[in-house]
């Protein structure tokens, strides 16, 4: 717990954009791949689920919703946890939870039992995992922090591709309940990947010159430059604009955007094709959202791109809604398949850029509490899009609606993204860039300024010293002239403690002073 203030507020530490960044990148790779990937993987023991329990198929899905409603739905209270005790040891505790809950799951006699341990507690050791992950993610890198956010997000499909057949072999080798107790064990990973999670410590120079300061400063300097009490659950990230604009659009896109990929197997099914043949399109799905996103962080971590990342997503999520629309067209196997590589890659950009376009707005300091209240708005969107698109399903028999409805809802949300922003933010983002290149033009000219003595040779310096002794001698008799008429005007004379000597003022003129300091003398205490 000693890294725990620096790991809430880690200001004045600068993000390494490598070293152990990698280490802590790999430990996300594998969060995301089973935050996102297990809840799909988990639907392979459903046949046996029902056959055990004597349920059905709808039944047994609220697993895999239950898991996704706590991903999601528990993103304030991993914000307040984190803000409370740091990263790494809210991803201890959460990984222990997600090996907790498959193991008693395997012990499981109802179907209650499975939505409370493989369900709930699961679902919550993994969400306590992936949020804190992508908020360390954040604070070890920043100019490289595309590549990275699209080289974690790819452990997603790849987890998927690795998953799904392993629990096929386990179901097979030690049936439903051998198959879980064996994905515990495999979730105890979590924990190995927190392990990875060290906070970042400020340098030993930054620290050496704090405690001077608190010396020089006194008591009274020291309780000034304690920093307040760091709030559990930041509520201003609401009073940003890009903030609201970004929640509002991400929920309209949560609505439409997981539909396809569940539909998409049944509807291949609908069209005559073989259930092998069917399931063959998730493969071909995932194997080309794997090179989608490290691809798409690449570019998005490009100069001219990065400022305006915000409208690269706007395009992915139009890319993705378009290919809906045309992808409802389909009348044979070989339109999914083409369907489903355009989706692979839009799926696969929108995965890349959304938390990325979330640290850009709100920054890293309220990430923590950001992402908690977006994906709390996610929930409800999740829990309505894919059920929502299934009784449209029922009322029509017809899955060209399915998949309409999902690619307007994805477009919409592109188009309030990228409107608003645009009407909204970019004009009062131009003046904070005129006053930071003026800074930077002065910053530059001080730096000239102070350099250029340096690299005098010495016949300028003497030519210099001269030019200054004569100005100091015309100011001197400038400053007698002037004392001389001030007296003529008044007629009084100055009482002995404000009067100045000539030999002060050169003595005041020829000591160095300090840039910005106030020199005390006797022309400054007139």
């Amino acid at each position: 717990m000693g890294g725990v203030a620096v790991d809430v507020g880690a200001g004045g530490v600068k993000a390494p954009d490598g070293g152990w960044g990698w280490a802590v990148l790999a430990g996300c790779f594998v969060i995301t791949g089973f935050s996102y990937a297990f809840p799909k993987a988990v639907s392979v023991f459903f046949k046996e689920l029902i056959r055990e329990f004597g349920v059905g198929y709808s039944d047994t899905a609220w697993i895999s919703s239950i898991l996704l409603a706590m991903l999601y739905g528990t993103g304030p209270l991993c914000s307040v946890l984190v803000n409370r005790f740091g990263c790494r040891p809210v991803m201890m505790v959460g990984g222990l939870f997600a090996s907790l809950g498959m193991i008693l799951a395997s012990f499981s006699t109802s179907i209650i039992h499975i939505y409370l341990s493989a369900g709930v507690v699961t679902g919550l050791g993994l969400a306590l995992n992936f949020q804190p992950s992508l908020i360390m993610l954040n604070r070890y890198f920043s100019e490289k922090r595309p590549l990275a956010n699209g080289l974690s997000a790819a452990g997603s499909p790849v987890a998927l591709c690795c998953l799904s057949p392993l629990g096929q072999v386990l179901q097979y080798q030690y049936g439903w309940r051998g198959g879980f107790l064996i994905l515990g064990g495999i979730l105890l990973n979590c924990c190995v990947c927190a392990a990875l999670m060290k906070p970042l410590v400020p340098p030993k120079a930054l620290k050496a010159a704090d405690l001077e300061q608190d010396k020089e400063e006194g008591t009274e300097g020291a309780e000034k430059k304690k920093q307040p009490k760091a709030k559990l659950l930041d509520f201003s990230v609401f009073k940003d604009c890009g903030f609201l604009i970004y929640t509002v659009a991400a929920s309209i896109m949560v609505l439409g955007l997981f539909v396809p990929p569940v539909f998409v197997v049944s509807y291949a099914k609908e069209l005559g094709n073989e259930d092998t043949k069917s399931a063959l399109l998730l493969t071909i799905l995932g194997f080309i959202d794997i090179f989608a996103r490290p691809t798409c962080g690449v570019i998005a971590g490009l100069k001219w791109v990065r400022p305006r990342c915000v409208y690269l997503f706007s395009f992915a999520l139009i890319f993705n809604g378009t290919t809906d629309l045309i992808g409802s067209q389909a009348k044979d196997y070989a339109s999914l398949v083409v369907f489903c590589i355009f989706f692979g890659v839009s799926y696969g950009m929108v995965g890349a850029l959304q938390f990325e376009v979330l640290m850009t707005i709100v920054g890293t300091e309220k990430f923590s509490s950001a992402i908690g209240l977006v994906l709390l708005m996610e929930a409800i969107c999740v829990l309505v899009g894919p059920p929502g698109a299934g009784r449209l399903l029922d009322a029509t028999k017809n899955y060209m609606y399915v998949f309409l409805l999902a690619g307007s809802e994805v477009v919409l949300s592109a188009v309030v993204l990228a409107t608003c922003n645009f009407l909204f933010i970019r004009k009062k983002s131009s003046t904070p860039a005129d006053k930071l290149e003026n800074i930077a033009v002065t910053d530059e000219a001080k730096t000239d300024v102070a350099i250029k003595p340096a690299e005098m040779h010495d016949e300028e310096e003497k030519g210099a010293r001269e030019e200054q002794e004569k100005e100091k001698k015309e100011m001197i008799k400038e400053f007698k002239e002037e004392r001389g008429t001030d007296k003529e005007k008044v007629g009084e004379v100055r009482p002995e403690s404000l009067t100045v000597d000539s030999q002060e003022v050169e003595r005041f003129l020829k000591e160095p002073q300090q840039n910005g300091d106030m020199a005390t003398s006797p022309e400054t205490c007139l």
